[in-house]
């Protein structure tokens, strides 16, 4: 993730030009009239503009080496193509940040579209961070771990992985083959025996001194040696040791070593690509088809496959194919660090100011090459044929996709297939800890960005169609508010809540109080046999029940939805109730941090005799002053 001190990072109040065209209506000629306004003050320097409609929201951000002369592109409306007319037509007011160079405004654009997400721009869909492995040096006998976001921990850290199955695959590997510790700080500083990873012949102990620092250093460089790609050398290294502890009749030894040799050949057995002679890469092959495309993605490090994934951007029509890549690399290297080395399937307009940007941000020289022979081309040949072979896939599944929505449309009786599915459920035990949960679906699967909880804070906790009535009167409240129009695509299509006939009553009860008519509510209840599975029945908001063949693909599609927010929910319940056992009545006091809370604790002993006390005894504490004391014994004795 981009560091927020960079230089890239600009204060846009200082070079912001923000004019507003006039008109609501979304007509062309209102858009060209607001563009031509900007264009008035618009300097000829390199930066990045937003194009903004009437209630301000961001529905494209481009980058240009010269602003005035790009803007004035978007006013020859003619030479757009649709999309871009459609664009055009929206804009009623555009903000401006002049940069000083292009590739500062390359890596401001990517930026901006991971913050905005505009409509018109390419969008990355699986920007989630990307686990990496740490091997940290902040201690004497350093730890060896998954890590994931900022990398503000001092030491070494070794990816992309491209999944956390592989970075765990490959962690559990590493631990039999160097027997790095894996514990917290806290963890091994309260050991006196060793733990059961020693006993597994997963660590080597260093916490009850099984291993003196030099060994232990001696381990942590075998695990960079191999980390950095130099597998052979911490091999034959391994070779020798065993051979010498065989001849020296040092049989146990001998086995450990040959269980790691073992380990080692598990790692690069699983390489499933041969990435010899490669060194560090990242490898990037786009196919398209029938309107969509997707990205194949290679991580090789020190000439080991680290994983493989594949993307689909989003908003991608009648974009060039070269665009799409510019763009998604722009984004994808916001968050990840790119190879020294990135090999493309095509020669990019822009590949040297993505070059240029990638170094500047990163601090180190990005080549971007398309690999013509040897290892590196027989690389791309495969990651070509993963990228097609991985767009079929994704249209095989979205063709069953929209057909199961197409029938779940004609089940409910719904105009079209619905884009945004909400589904509904409470948990909580015995009344304690209650909330409300909400996932979203929609034809691309689960939206898991959009799902929501909600803490009940008024209904009685006990009472599920109160809990449900609260629950859906805050977020329809909510939408109203935000979005009275309904363009934003955040009303669904169709509800589903957990439950029969009463829940679906509560919380029709409730959007009709609001004057909301016209949404598709269904409860979800188990059949007459609550414990077998396919019996479930639809109410309809009419009062007809439905129940589906227990092997229909729609109700396999919908008791899908339904367990997705029984997971999402209990989840959310069991994190909350873990924060309500760790919970202080000290907490409730204002003013009163961590420090000054173990403070009075360590010297009273509980939160009741805390309570309790005088104020003389309270000032007596250590570390709390005459003021906080003051402060605490007001609290209590005032309620």
């Amino acid at each position: 993730m981009s560091d927020p001190n960079s230089p890239t990072r600009f204060n846009e109040e200082k070079a912001t030009y923000a004019v507003r065209g006039g008109g609501e209506a979304p007509d062309l000629q209102a858009g060209v009239a607001a563009i031509r306004n900007v264009l008035k003050t618009l300097p000829v320097r390199p930066g990045v503009y937003r194009m903004q409609d009437a209630r301000g929201d961001v529905l494209y951000v481009g980058k240009a080496r010269a602003l005035k002369n790009r803007v004035t592109n978007y006013t020859q409306v003619n030479r757009l193509p649709k999309r871009l007319q459609r664009m055009v037509a929206q804009t009623r007011s555009m903000t401006i940040v002049t940069t000083n160079n292009e590739a500062e405004a390359l890596l401001l654009e990517a930026q901006l579209i991971k913050r905005f997400r505009p409509a018109y721009n390419v969008l990355l869909r699986d920007d989630k961070s990307f686990p990496f492995i740490l091997l940290r040096a902040d201690h004497q006998f350093p730890r060896i771990q998954k890590h994931r976001g900022a990398r503000k921990i001092k030491g070494n850290y070794y990816g992309p992985f491209a999944s956390a199955g592989s970075v765990n695959n490959t962690l559990n590997a590493l631990q039999k083959l160097f027997l790095l510790r894996s514990c917290t700080d806290g963890f091994f500083k309260t050991r006196d025996r060793p733990c059961l990873l020693y006993q597994i012949k997963r660590c080597s102990a260093p916490c009850v001194g099984r291993i003196g620092t030099a060994e232990y250093a001696e381990l942590v460089g075998d695990a960079k040696d191999f980390l950095a790609g130099k597998s052979t050398k911490v091999q034959t290294k391994l070779g020798v040791q065993m051979t010498a502890a065989a001849e020296a009749m040092d049989f146990e030894l001998a086995a450990v070593l040959r269980d790691r040799l073992k380990a080692l050949t598990f790692i690069q057995g699983t390489q499933a690509i041969n990435a010899e002679g490669v060194g560090d890469a990242d490898v990037f092959a786009l196919a398209s088809k029938e309107g969509v495309m997707g990205i194949q993605a290679f991580f090789i490090r020190g000439g080991q496959n680290w994983g493989h994934r594949s993307f689909f951007p989003a908003h991608t029509a009648d974009v060039p194919e070269d665009e799409v890549l510019t763009q998604f690399l722009g984004q994808f290297y916001e968050e990840v660090p790119p190879a020294r080395t990135v090999l493309l399937d095509r020669e990019l307009p822009e590949g040297d100011l993505l070059s240029e940007a990638l170094a500047e941000r990163n601090g180190y020289k990005v080549a971007l090459s398309v690999p013509q022979r040897g290892d590196r081309r027989r690389l791309m040949e495969q990651a070509k044929r993963n990228a097609v072979e991985a767009l079929d896939r994704r249209l095989a599944e979205s063709t069953t996709q929209a057909k199961l929505l197409r029938e779940v449309a004609d089940l409910f009786e719904l105009a079209e297939p619905p884009d945004r599915i909400e589904i509904y459920d409470n948990s909580h035990i015995q009344g304690t800890n209650a909330l409300g949960a909400m996932v979203v679906a929609g034809p691309e699967g689960f939206r898991k960005g959009q799902y929501r909880k909600f803490n009940i804070k008024q209904a009685a906790t006990d009472d599920d169609y109160a809990m449900m009535r609260e629950v859906f009167g805050r977020r329809f409240a909510r939408a109203q508010a935000e979005d009275p129009d309904r363009d934003a695509g955040d009303w669904p299509d169709l509800v589903l809540i957990d439950g029969g006939r009463g829940q679906l009553n509560a919380v029709k009860g409730v959007l009709e109080d609001m004057g909301i008519e016209d949404v598709c509510l269904v409860g979800v209840a188990k059949g007459p046999h609550h414990g077998r599975e396919g019996r479930e029945v639809f109410h309809l908001m009419d009062g007809r029940e439905l129940m589906l063949p227990v092997n229909s693909p729609v109700l396999f599609y919908l008791q899908r939805l339904r367990d997705e927010v029984h997971r999402f929910a209990i989840g959310a319940h069991r994190q909350k109730r873990a924060k309500a056992i760790g919970a202080s009545p000290l907490d409730e006091v204002p003013g009163i941090g961590p420090a000054r809370k173990k403070a009075l604790l360590m010297h009273f002993g509980t939160a009741r005799a805390v309570r309790g006390a005088s104020l003389d005894d309270l000032k007596k504490a250590p570390g709390v002053s005459a003021a906080v004391a003051q402060q605490v014994y007001d609290f209590y004795h005032a309620r």
